[in-house]
C-alpha cells in the first residue's frame, strides 16, 4: 500500500525541510506528528495543497499533517522514502543548511513528550480495551461462567496489554528520549516481574543485602513510575556509554545499568512514582464525589476544540492513570465519546440537509465516521470549515456530559471513542453505568441534531434565499452600520498575516490585527465590558448596537498569566467610545519573547465586515473596521 503513497511521501518529506530537519516521527490515528528542528523551513502551504492531506497543524511542539484513516499507509511511505532518499539532491540541498533545533516553550515541551510516549501504544490499548469490554458482555449475558478457562484465557488476552504498559511506556520514552529502548524494556521488566509481585503479597518487608529497603510496591498496570525511571535511566545510560571503554563497553555498561536502575526503581523512584498516582487517585476521588459533573462536561464541550489544534493527546494519559490507580475511568472517556459523537452527528445532520452534493457527501461519510470514534475527518472536512457544526455538536457534547458527569458514568476499559465503545461501560457487575452512558449518548445527539438544524437554516443561504431577498415583493432587511474605531495605535495589518491558526484562519471571527506602538488601549465604540480574561490579555466588549468585539493583546501571551497587563476597567462595567480601558508593557512582553501583534475581532459571524487603512499607521480614533 505504501508504493500508493509515494509521491505524496515525497512532497511531505521535502517541504518538512528533508529528513535533517526531522528530529522525531510517528503516527496516532488520523495524523503524522513531526518534531522538527526547525518548524520555519516548513512549507504548510505547498503540504496542505496535496488532496489527501486534510490540514497541517504546528501545535504542541509538533508538525502535524492530518491525513484521515489512510495515516499508516502514507507513514509506511513517508518512513520508506527517508531510507531512500539520505543521498538525493533535494536531500544534500538541506544538509549544507545549518539547522538548529529552535527552543521551544515549556507547554510544547511537555505536550510534545507526553504525545510522543502516549500515541504509539493507543492502537494496543484500544485493541485490548474492546477485547476486555467483549469479555464484559459474554459475561454480563451469562455467555461464559467467569469460572471458565475460556474465561481466563479472553481475560489474559485483553489484560496483557494493560498489564505489561509499564514496557511498552518504556520502549516510546526511551526512544523519545533517543536511549537504547531495549534496555529501558529490560528494566520495566524489572518492575512487573512475578518474583517482585511474589515479594509484595508476601507482606514481609523486603530489603536488598540486609540494609537496602525496597518498598512493597506492585507496578503492572501503572503509568507514572515506569516515566520517572526511564527519564533518570536516560542520563545514567549516556554517562555510562561515555565513560566505559568500548572494549568492554557491550558487557558492563548494560550491567551495571540494571544493577544501579533495578535498585533505584524499587527503593525510591518507582514508589515516588506510585506516591504521585496515589495523590492524583485523591483528586479524582474528590472529582467523583464533589464535581463529578465537571469532567465529562468540559471535555464534551471544548474536546473537539483542542482536535483542531493537535493537542487532545496530551490528555488521554489522564485516562490511563485514573484507569491504572482505580480499575475505571470517570474523567477523561465519557467526555470524549461524547464530544466525537455530537461531532459526528453534526457532519451527519448537515450532508443529510445540504442540497449541495460536495457538502452532502462529506458530510454523511465523515459523519459516520465520526461516529465510530474517529472524528477528525469530520473536523477538518465540514465541520471546522463551516464552524457552526463545531458549535453545535460542542453543545450537544456537553449537555451529554452533564448527565454522564452527574450520574457518574464510567468505563472500565480503554480504546475507541465511538459508538463501539459503549460496550466498555459494561463493569462491576452492572448494567447501570452502560445504560447511563446510552442515555447521555441519545441527549448528546438530539441536542446536536436540534442546535445543527437550527444552526443550518440560519447560516445556509441559498441562491433562492438570496434572490428573495432581493425582490421587490420582500420587504428590505434593516441592516445598521457601525464604525469601530482602532483601539491602540500601530500598524494595522491583514489576519491573514499572522503566524498562529486561530487568528489566521479567522476562527474566531473577522477583523484585522494592530502592531502596536503604543502601550494605551481604549474602547473602540460606546458599550459593555462583556470579557475580562484572568490573565487580562484579551478583552471582550459589546457596543450598544450589539456587535461584539475582542480585542486580544499578543500571539500566546495568556502563558504570561497577565503579568505587564494592567487593566482599568472590570467585567460588567460600561464604556464609552475613546475611554482609557488597558496599558500594557510591550517592551517587556517582547523580551519576554512573544509577539504583540493584537487582533481586533468581531466574533459575530453572521456580519458583514469591512476593512480601513491596511498596512497603514493609525492613531487612537481612526476607523479600522465598519460592520
Amino acid at each position: 500500500m505504501s508504493s500508493d503513497y509515494r509521491q505524496l511521501a515525497k512532497i511531505i518529506v521535502d517541504n518538512v525541510g528533508g529528513s535533517k530537519n526531522i528530529d522525531s516521527l510517528h503516527h496516532c490515528q488520523t495524523r503524522l506528528r513531526f518534531k522538527l528542528k526547525d518548524n520555519d523551513l516548513a512549507n504548510q502551504d505547498e503540504i496542505s495543497k496535496n488532496k489527501d492531506v486534510l490540514k497541517v497543524v504546528v501545535s504542541g511542539g509538533q508538525f502535524q499533517v492530518i491525513i484521515g484513516m489512510q495515516v499508516a499507509e502514507v507513514y509506511d511511505a513517508v518512513e520508506d522514502y527517508l531510507k531512500t532518499q539520505s543521498n538525493s539532491s533535494t536531500e544534500k540541498m538541506f544538509q549544507e543548511k545549518d539547522i538548529t533545533e529552535k527552543p521551544k516553550n515549556k507547554f510544547d515541551l511537555v505536550a510534545d513528550f507526553i504525545s510522543s510516549i502516549f500515541s504509539p501504544i493507543i492502537p494496543a490499548l484500544a485493541g485490548a480495551g474492546m477485547v476486555k469490554a467483549l469479555l464484559a458482555v459474554l459475561v454480563t449475558f451469562n455467555l461464559i461462567a467467569q469460572t471458565s478457562q475460556s474465561y481466563i484465557i479472553l481475560n489474559m488476552i485483553g489484560d496483557g496489554t494493560f498489564a505489561f504498559l509499564p514496557i511498552l511506556l518504556a520502549f516510546t520514552t526511551a526512544q523519545k528520549l533517543k536511549t537504547n529502548p531495549f534496555l529501558a524494556v529490560a528494566v520495566a521488566a524489572i518492575m512487573v516481574h512475578p518474583t517482585w509481585a511474589t515479594l509484595v503479597d508476601s507482606g514481609k518487608a523486603i530489603h536488598l543485602f540486609g540494609m537496602i529497603p525496597l518498598y512493597a510496591v506492585k507496578y503492572t498496570g501503572t503509568v507514572i513510575p515506569v516515566i520517572l525511571v526511564i527519564l533518570l535511566q536516560a542520563p545514567i545510560e549516556r554517562f555510562l556509554n561515555r565513560v566505559i571503554p568500548n572494549s568492554i563497553r557491550i558487557v558492563f555498561a548494560p550491567m551495571i545499568l540494571f544493577i544501579i536502575m533495578g535498585i533505584l526503581a524499587l527503593s525510591i523512584v518507582g514508589p515516588l512514582g506510585d506516591f504521585v498516582g496515589s495523590a492524583l487517585t485523591s483528586v479524582f476521588t474528590w472529582l467523583s464525589k464533589n464535581a463529578s459533573w465537571a469532567p465529562p462536561f468540559i471535555l464534551g464541550g471544548v474536546y473537539s476544540i483542542l482536535v483542531v489544534f493537535g493537542l487532545h493527546h496530551s490528555l488521554a494519559p489522564i485516562g490511563f492513570i485514573q484507569l491504572s490507580q482505580m480499575g475505571y475511568d470517570s474523567v477523561f472517556g465519557p467526555g470524549v465519546l461524547l464530544a466525537n459523537i455530537g461531532q459526528g452527528t453534526a457532519a451527519l445532520i448537515v450532508g443529510l440537509m445540504s442540497k449541495d452534493n460536495k457538502t452532502k457527501q462529506i458530510g454523511t461519510s465523515t459523519g459516520v465516521t465520526a461516529l465510530m470514534g474517529v472524528s477528525e475527518p469530520a473536523m477538518y472536512g465540514l465541520n471546522f470549515p463551516k464552524k457552526y457544526p463545531l458549535i453545535a455538536g460542542a453543545i450537544g457534547g456537553a449537555c451529554g456530559g452533564i448527565f454522564a458527569g452527574i450520574t457518574a458514568t464510567r468505563r472500565f476499559a480503554t480504546g475507541s471513542s465511538g459508538l463501539p465503545a459503549v460496550m466498555m461501560y459494561i463493569g462491576d457487575n452492572t448494567m447501570n453505568y452502560f445504560y447511563q452512558i446510552i442515555i447521555s449518548l441519545a441527549i448528546t445527539m438530539v441536542v446536536t441534531s436540534f442546535a445543527t438544524i437550527v444552526l443550518f437554516k440560519r447560516f445556509e443561504k441559498t441562491a433562492s434565499d438570496s434572490s428573495f431577498k432581493n425582490s421587490e415583493n420582500i420587504l428590505s432587511i434593516d441592516a445598521t452600520t457601525e464604525s469601530i474605531l482602532t483601539p491602540i495605535a500601530g500598524k494595522v495589518i491583514s489576519l491573514s498575516s499572522i503566524k498562529d491558526d486561530v487568528f489566521s484562519q479567522k476562527i474566531l471571527g473577522d477583523g484585522v490585527a494592530i502592531e502596536p506602538t503604543d502601550n494605551q488601549i481604549y474602547a473602540p465604540f460606546d458599550g459593555k465590558i462583556t470579557a475580562l480574561f484572568p490573565t487580562n490579555h484579551a478583552i471582550g466588549l459589546k457596543s450598544n448596537n450589539g456587535t461584539e468585539v475582542l480585542i486580544h493583546i499578543g500571539i500566546d501571551t495568556v502563558e504570561l498569566k497577565g503579568r505587564y497587563f494592567y487593566p482599568k476597567i472590570k467585567l460588567g462595567d460600561k464604556v464609552t467610545k475613546g475611554q482609557l480601558i488597558m496599558t500594557v508593557d510591550l517592551d517587556e512582553i517582547k523580551n519576554a519573547g512573544y509577539d504583540t501583534v493584537t487582533p481586533i475581532l468581531i466574533t459575530d459571524t453572521d456580519k458583514n465586515v469591512e476593512k480601513s487603512h491596511i498596512d497603514d499607521n493609525v492613531v487612537d480614533g481612526d476607523l479600522i473596521l465598519t460592520v
